[in-house]
C-alpha cells in the first residue's frame, strides 16, 4: 500500500496497492475513533466460559434493540474462541467497560490456548444472566444480554470480519447510574478505545450537550 500526497494538506492511501508504508489496520483505528469496548461473556457448546473485549463495536437499530461487534480472525486467519462460541450456543453477554474496569479488560485480552478462560485473569466477579446462558460481569456498568441475529462474514485469512449481530433481549444498569428514571451519562465513567495503545476517558469535564435543529 502506498501513501501519496492527496493535496497540500492529506495523504491519499489505497489499502489495496502493494507496499507497507502505512498498515490499513493502523490507519482505520485511529481514523474510526473513539469507540466503544464489547466486552463479551461467551460459553462454548460444553459449557467453557470465554471473556474477551472487542472495539469493533456498534449499536444497531431500537425496535427490536440490537448490537453488532465484530472479532476478526487471528493472523493465521482461525476463529477466535468468542466467535466459535456465538456459532455453537447463539448467546452472549456484551457489557460496556467504565475506567475503573481498564486493566482487567485489558487483562482479557491475552493470547490464551482454545478452550482457556479469561474470567480469572480480569478479576471480575461471575453473575447470572435472566434470558441466556453465558454469565455477566457484576462490575459492568451495562450489560446487554443478546442472542444471535446473524453472522456475516467478509474478507478471508488474518484480520478478516465476521459482524455478529445480536438481539438484546435483557438489559441491566447499574442502580447508582439511574436518576428520577433517567441514566445521567456523567457517572458513567466511559473507557474508549483510540488507536495504538490509546485510550480515552469521558470524565464529566469533558462532557457537553449539542441539540439535534428541530
Amino acid at each position: 500500500m502506498a501513501a501519496a500526497p492527496d493535496s497540500a494538506t492529506h495523504l491519499a492511501i489505497d489499502p489495496s496497492a502493494p507496499g507497507a508504508e502505512m498498515d490499513p489496520y493502523d490507519v482505520l483505528i485511529h481514523a474510526v475513533a473513539p469507540r466503544p469496548i464489547a466486552f463479551v461473556s461467551t460459553l462454548s457448546s460444553d459449557g467453557r466460559p470465554n471473556l474477551a473485549p472487542f472495539s469493533f463495536f456498534m449499536a444497531g437499530g431500537a425496535n427490536p434493540p440490537s448490537i453488532c461487534f465484530s472479532p476478526n480472525t487471528k493472523d493465521d486467519g482461525t476463529p477466535k474462541d468468542t466467535l466459535r462460541n456465538i456459532q455453537e450456543t447463539g448467546e452472549f453477554v456484551v457489557h460496556i467497560v467504565n475506567h475503573s474496569m481498564g486493566p482487567g479488560m485489558s487483562a482479557t485480552s491475552k493470547p490464551l490456548p482454545h478452550g482457556e478462560s479469561e474470567w480469572p485473569l480480569s478479576g471480575f466477579t461471575q453473575m447470572p444472566s435472566l434470558k441466556v446462558k453465558p454469565p455477566r460481569v457484576a462490575e459492568a456498568p451495562f450489560a446487554l444480554e443478546c442472542r444471535l441475529h446473524q453472522i456475516v462474514p467478509h474478507g478471508s485469512g488474518g484480520d478478516a470480519a465476521n459482524y455478529i449481530i445480536g438481539e438484546v433481549v435483557m438489559f441491566h444498569v447499574a442502580s447508582e447510574l439511574v436518576s428520577d428514571g433517567s441514566i445521567d451519562t456523567t457517572k458513567v465513567d466511559y473507557l474508549a478505545r483510540l488507536g495504538g495503545a490509546w485510550y480515552l476517558r469521558a470524565t464529566p469535564d469533558s462532557l457537553f450537550t449539542m441539540k439535534r435543529p428541530v
